[in-house]
């Protein structure tokens, strides 16, 4: 006995049809082992999935420049603190030391800074004794 689709409901959509008789034809062949994984399938749908994605790759923020570099001050510190070498440590803490007293002198717009220079020999003691040197 055969079966019979109710009235109204197709089995096999028109897309469905075409993909199928294209997969049968061996026109996706040629792709096998090129596709890359989607990103965040695991993730619960975002309306702005699109504007975030390309705010990611643009690297652009959304934040007012003085929010901007307290967070590259807070990295920074963490950067430091886990650097190889103490000389590592100095670099990081110098360069944002140079950015954050250029934005004393002249500041960014946002909130107020309320950032200070870090003290690299306080900061560079403190590593030494995680490092047990």
């Amino acid at each position: 006995m055969t079966e019979r689709k109710p009235p109204g409901v197709d089995f096999e959509s028109w897309v469905d049809k075409q993909i199928r008789e294209a997969t049968e034809r061996g026109d996706f062949a040629h792709l096998a082992g090129k596709g890359k994984p989607l990103r965040d399938l695991d993730q619960p749908y975002d309306e702005l999935w699109w504007i975030k994605d390309k705010m990611r790759r643009e690297n652009v923020s959304c934040l007012p420049p003085s929010l901007v570099l307290r967070k590259e001050a807070e990295d920074a510190l963490e950067a430091a603190s886990h650097a190889p070498t103490e000389a590592a440590l100095r670099r990081v803490l110098t360069d944002i030391n140079e950015r954050i007293r250029a934005a004393l002198c002249r500041p960014p717009e946002g909130p107020p800074l309320h950032l200070t220079p870090f003290d690299i020999d306080e900061e560079a003691r403190k590593w030494r004794v995680r490092h047990g040197s």
